[in-house]
C-alpha cells in the first residue's frame, strides 16, 4: 500500500463529540435543529465536512437510527456539506449498533484502525470489526475515515486496505 499526501485542504468540523456534557457547555448543539443551525454556520465559514456524534433527548450519546436518519437529513436539507457518521458512539455500544450507523446513509463515516484508550475506558475496534465496518462501508459505497491515533494504527490500516481493496 504507498499512501500519498493530499493536494487539496477539506475542512471538517465535529461541533458535538461523545464526552461533553450539554450541561457544561449549553451551546452544545445536541439537537437535529441545533446540529442543522450549526452545520449551516459552519458551512459558511468554509467547512466541507461534518463529523455527527448523535445525542438523544438527554443529550447523552446515541446511536439510534431513527436520530442518525434525521440528523443526516436534516443537514442534507440544508446544506452541501458532506455527512460523517461516528461509528464509535461510545465506548459502551456494541458492534452491530456501531455497523447499523451505515443504515442512516451518511456519505462517509469514521473507522477507528485500533483499538485505543479512551479516558478510563478502552474503545475496542479488533481487526474483524473494522474488516466488517469497511467492507459494509464499501458495499453501500459510503466513504471512511480512517482514524490513527498511533503508528501501530497505520499497520492496522495497510492490513485492512490490502486485504479488501
Amino acid at each position: 500500500m504507498t499512501l500519498r499526501p493530499s493536494t487539496g485542504t477539506l475542512i471538517t468540523v465535529a461541533p458535538t463529540g461523545a464526552e461533553h456534557l450539554k450541561g457544561d457547555l449549553p451551546q452544545l448543539p445536541t439537537t437535529t435543529e441545533e446540529l442543522v443551525e450549526t452545520a449551516v454556520r459552519c458551512e459558511a465559514a468554509g467547512a466541507a465536512l461534518i463529523h455527527i456524534h448523535r445525542r438523544d433527548a438527554e443529550h447523552r450519546p446515541t446511536l439510534d437510527l431513527g436520530l442518525l436518519r434525521e440528523a443526516v437529513a436534516g443537514v442534507r436539507e440544508a446544506t452541501d456539506l458532506v455527512v460523517q457518521l461516528s461509528t464509535g458512539g461510545s465506548v459502551h455500544d456494541g458492534y452491530a449498533a456501531r455497523l447499523a450507523v451505515l443504515d442512516a446513509a451518511p456519505d462517509s463515516c469514521s473507522l477507528t484502525c485500533g483499538t485505543v484508550n479512551f479516558g478510563d475506558d478502552i474503545f475496542n475496534n479488533p481487526m474483524p470489526f473494522m474488516s466488517e465496518l469497511y467492507v459494509a462501508a464499501q458495499e453501500r459505497e459510503i466513504v471512511p475515515e480512517f482514524e490513527v491515533f498511533e503508528v501501530g494504527h497505520l499497520w492496522a490500516l495497510e492490513r485492512l486496505v490490502d486485504r479488501h481493496g
